[in-house]
């Protein structure tokens, strides 16, 4: 057997590692973690070629620089976290200076954790609004048996955690839609809040909108206060259906008349298309079940594909 020599050791241990597929998010990035391995290794290839290492420096500059960026991550620092439900937290992330993610309406972007050695990547999108200032906040559900979950919630205030994007999106245009009828499940919610955030913020925008939030119970329902906020416009309508609450004797008085019990089925969603003012446009966000779920509903009222988009 030839023995390696050191040189070529050296190259080894610079040689990029291809990505397992728990990395991949499936969210269909461009780039995709795969694209950007392929690039690397691409690049190694040219510098081992000319043996010269310092072709390898580029990537390194980049990710300095605070600015997401969709092909390297990017370290960012976490000033605030805070519990909403048992297993769901709102993290807030410093941007330096007054800086803006300027992230268009329901972009997702990929956060990179290690657990137990093995590299996880999943994809969240900001509850913030895009243009917000010096900061974002994430929505995120950690699950009993999740990998990320499991690196999440060791975070604290101060932690450094790296993110790249923007991807994806809904290419919202204002008064595009005379009605947006939104279907979210959990922490489906998310992609939903800067579209209706950018509609209230705009005053010209008369786009009315259904949002239907899918939630167990009434103490599972996250950032009541903000949606609240939300239903007090002329244009924004908001329904609860809570599959696990039996009644609704026990919720406070505002939340009764627009509130469901059980679960959204073919029959709630007729019902609530035909009290939509205008044919509406809808939005779907949740599990891929509850994805499924709601297109099959919708076709059955009705609603062909053209006129809905998943996140």
């Amino acid at each position: 057997l030839q023995t390696m020599s050191g040189n070529e050791h050296d190259w080894l241990a610079l040689k990029p590692q291809e990505p397992s597929p728990s990395q991949c998010c499936g969210g269909g990035c461009k780039p995709c973690i795969y694209d950007v391995y392929e690039k690397e290794l691409a690049q190694w290839e040219r510098a081992k070629a000319k043996q010269d290492k310092s072709l390898l420096m580029e990537k390194k500059e980049q990710s300095n620089n605070s600015e997401l960026n969709p092909d390297t991550f990017t370290a960012f620092s976490i000033s605030s976290v805070e519990q909403l439900t048992e297993d769901t937290y709102q993290y807030r992330f410093e941007l330096p200076g007054n800086s803006s993610l300027c992230l268009s309406l329901g972009q997702h972007i990929v956060l990179r954790g290690a657990v137990n050695g093995l590299e996880v990547q999943r994809a969240y999108t900001p509850i913030s609004p895009g243009n917000a200032e010096g900061y974002f906040e994430v929505l995120i559900k950690c699950y009993e048996a999740g990998l990320m979950s499991q690196y999440i919630k060791t975070w604290k205030k101060g932690d450094m955690v790296f993110w790249r994007g923007p991807f994806g999106g809904f290419p919202y245009q204002p008064n595009k839609h005379g009605e947006l009828l939104m279907l979210a499940s959990g922490t489906g919610l998310a992609p939903m809040l800067p579209i209706l955030q950018s509609i209230t913020d705009d005053e010209e925008d008369e786009t009315f909108v259904t949002l239907v939030c899918c939630f167990p119970t009434f103490d599972k329902i996250y950032l009541k206060p903000l949606l609240q906020d939300l239903a007090r416009y002329w244009n924004i309508r908001i329904f609860y259906v809570l599959s696990q609450e039996t009644s609704l004797e026990e919720l406070p008085w505002s939340y009764q008349e627009n509130t469901y019990t059980g679960r959204l089925n073919e029959g709630l969603m007729k019902t609530i298309i035909n009290s939509c003012r205008r044919r509406p446009f809808v939005l779907i966000c949740g599990s891929s079940a509850f994805n499924e779920d709601m297109s099959r509903y919708l076709k059955a009222v009705g609603i062909e594909e053209d006129s809905c988009f998943v996140f």
